[in-house]
């Protein structure tokens, strides 16, 4: 598994504090949505964490992970812009 790193960093708030994270490769993006996720049964929320997960395999380019872990952060109301 290799770290697959992003274009440009992904903004996100997340806990209660609303604690400001950059994500800048797949690894990060998967620890979130694994471990501080509010909604992790949605679609876009599985689909960011499949694309994660193949982009560290060298399944996807980084940048596609990447679109899919932004559209599942702006759908969680996570996302930075």
């Amino acid at each position: 598994m290799q770290t697959a790193w992003f274009s440009k960093p992904v903004v996100v708030s997340v806990g209660v504090t609303g604690s400001i994270r950059h994500l800048s490769n797949t690894q990060q993006a998967i620890e979130l949505l694994t471990t501080h996720w509010r909604d992790t049964g949605s679609q876009k929320h599985q689909s960011a964490l499949r694309a994660c997960r193949r982009a560290t395999s060298g399944d996807v380019a980084p940048d596609v992970a990447r679109e899919a872990f932004v559209e599942a952060a702006r759908e969680a109301h996570i996302l930075l812009e």
